[in-house]
């Protein structure tokens, strides 16, 4: 896939402190250093510890978006995936100046860890009656860099550091002393794992347009959070309840020398925090799959989940991918004075942040999935035979045979189809009718789609097309297909042999109950052009003519190309365009394509 590498800015050299500038409007609790680029709390309670974080801008919302009651103090930003230089990172420690001390938290990068050490050095030289009062802490969360290949710079920070910040910054609003915060912090920094995994790398602002990385069929395990390559790659892209198992191996592995950073006990005790994170560019829907799948793939491994959270914690820009990470809480065999309770770190943990990075949470275990409301497949009386008109067409297995057709010619027309409604829509036309043609294609080889019995499959076929389309074109369809029925026995006239004239009869009909409910009419730029067309072709020709009527319909649905939208999706797409690409409505289009195939 193609790297994305339009931006929304002024432009790059002043894109950070725009952000920053937006930031603070948005949370009015916040200060802002403009020419260091530190945000603080404006209104510090200097009795309490303070947490300073920061690093390379890109991460958003991290760092500056956990700034505020409850998480940090102070974040101090670099440019995009370029630490800040230690006098940035002094002023931040000025500026949160307070009675109990510092702990400053970074991700396990070079830069970050040079610069920020060099600035707690320079204060602890300059202010050494408060040389320890300012403690440094180190995230090193990634589990994809081996111990071999991270034996000198050790593991990347990533995601997990946002676990510290919470945790470590609701202990210190309690009013914990700076030792227990950072031991705290310790703890939890040395417990957390992450992996993540990407469909392709991010686009720095101000950069050259981006080559892809990654083949349109690949994606990438453990790739970086500055565009670092991963450990692995895979081709196909699996689906999640192949991938994700795979990506919790990586967390909880202890057999493995390079990668058993935690101690897992993979024994059914094992209790952990989960947190997904969004690395920039995967919608909420994918998301919300990806939670379920990660709680089932460590559930499959015994692990209990204690606490669940997911969305936009640390990004890499607009990176399509996303991480999971866990924190491994104690075990009852673990004790002593520097293992903290675990009731303790989940209190932390839930305690509401007056922050805009940090996530809404539930606070309590998730409920079991057999527990998890559902409402269930909906209890309808079925139709008994005697309820229905008995009809069948004229050659069963001809029907039979030209369904099939109609359902093949319609899965393998969905690229081009999307194509156009990519153009002309919302994109999602090609796999609606795509899903509800291979239900139909189901239901003819299951034998509930038949010519022995048409009135009966014209409703399956109504059905499939509210259940498995949905959307507009599933309720036209389902509509249609509903009034097709109720046509069909209320013109038999006692025959059970379909006639052309009942075919024609019913499809007027049905038209006409069609209209009741939507005000498209010919010439609309929708599927009801070639519809419409279809079924007064047929009557003029008092059904004889279905092939002629056919090929009328499809003319009807070429044509669209050239009208103007007055109704469907495309009413709201830029005219000019439309008549630009001259592309045609992609509802009539399938259309075009069923009556063609039906005609064989």
């Amino acid at each position: 896939m193609s790297i994305e590498s339009k931006h929304f800015l002024n432009g790059a050299e002043t894109l950070v402190v725009d952000s920053l500038q937006g930031l603070c409007t948005l949370n009015p609790q916040l200060g802002l250093d403009r020419e260091n680029k530190v945000v603080y709390v404006a209104s510090q309670d200097r009795s309490k510890v303070a947490l300073i974080c920061g690093g390379g801008s890109g991460h958003e919302p991290a760092h500056a978006g956990f700034v505020g009651d409850g998480v940090l103090t102070a974040a101090v930003c670099g440019s995009i995936f370029a630490s800040p230089n230690s006098s940035q990172v002094r002023r931040g420690i000025d500026l949160v100046e307070n009675e109990q001390g510092t702990v400053i938290i970074v991700k396990n990068y070079t830069g970050d860890i040079l610069n920020f050490g060099l600035a707690k050095e320079q204060y602890a030289a300059q202010h050494p009656e408060k040389a320890d009062r300012v403690k440094f802490v180190i995230v090193g969360d990634d589990v994809a860099v081996g111990k071999t290949q991270g034996k000198i710079v050790g593991r990347r920070g990533l995601a997990g550091t946002v676990l510290v910040y919470k945790i470590a910054g609701a202990l210190a609003r309690r009013g914990a002393s700076l030792d227990e915060v950072y031991s705290m912090a310790q703890w939890v920094a040395s417990r957390v794992g992450t992996i993540g995994v990407g469909l392709e790398h991010c686009h720095v602002p101000g950069t050259a347009a981006g080559v892809s990385h990654l083949g349109p069929s690949e994606i990438e395990i453990g790739m970086g959070i500055h565009n670092e390559p991963g450990h692995r790659r895979l081709s196909p892209v699996p689906p999640l309840k192949d991938l994700l198992p795979q990506l919790v191996e990586f967390l909880t592995v202890t057999t493995d020398p390079e990668r058993s950073f935690l101690p897992f006990k993979n024994d059914g005790s094992d209790r952990v925090v989960l947190l997904v994170n969004n690395l920039g560019g995967v919608s909420e829907l994918e998301l919300a799959g990806i939670v379920g799948e990660a709680r089932r793939a460590l559930e499959a491994k015994g692990v209990k989940l204690e606490r669940v959270l997911a969305g936009t914690f640390m990004t890499s820009l607009n990176m399509p991918g996303f991480s999971i990470t866990t924190l491994l809480l104690p075990s009852s065999s673990e004790t002593g004075p520097s293992v903290p309770d675990s009731a303790l770190i989940l209190s932390l943990l839930d305690e509401p942040a007056n922050v805009p990075g940090w996530k809404w949470s539930a606070g309590v275990v998730p409920p079991p999935p057999e527990q998890i409301a559902s409402a269930g497949k909906r209890q309808t009386r079925g139709v008994a035979p005697e309820d229905l008109v008995l009809l069948r067409a004229d050659d069963p297995r001809a029907f039979d045979a030209a369904v099939e057709r109609a359902c093949n010619a319609l899965v393998a027309a969905e690229p081009e189809i999307t194509r156009m409604d990519n153009i002309a829509g919302d994109g999602d036309c090609g796999l609606t009718l795509k899903a509800g043609a291979s239900a139909v294609l189901k239901g003819v080889q299951e034998g509930r789609i038949s010519g022995a019995d048409v009135v009966r499959s014209v409703i399956a076929i109504a059905q499939v097309a509210e259940e498995q389309m949905g959307g507009t074109s599933g309720a036209l369809y389902s509509i249609f297909f509903s009034a097709l029925a109720q046509g069909l026995q209320a013109h038999h006239s006692g025959s059970q042999t379909l006639t052309p004239a009942l075919w024609s009869a019913a499809l007027s009909s049905a038209l006409s109950k069609l209209y009741t409910y939507t005000r498209a009419r010919p010439p609309s730029r929708t599927l009801v052009d070639p519809l419409a067309t279809l079924v007064e072709t047929f009557a003029a020709g008092q059904g004889a003519n279905f092939a002629e009527a056919a090929r009328a319909a499809g003319d009807a649905a070429v044509k669209t190309r050239d009208l103007e939208a007055k109704a469907g999706r495309s009413a709201y797409v830029e005219g000019d365009r439309l008549k630009q690409e001259r592309v045609p409505d992609p509802g009539a289009w399938g259309v075009k394509v069923i009556l063609e195939s039906l005609v064989g």
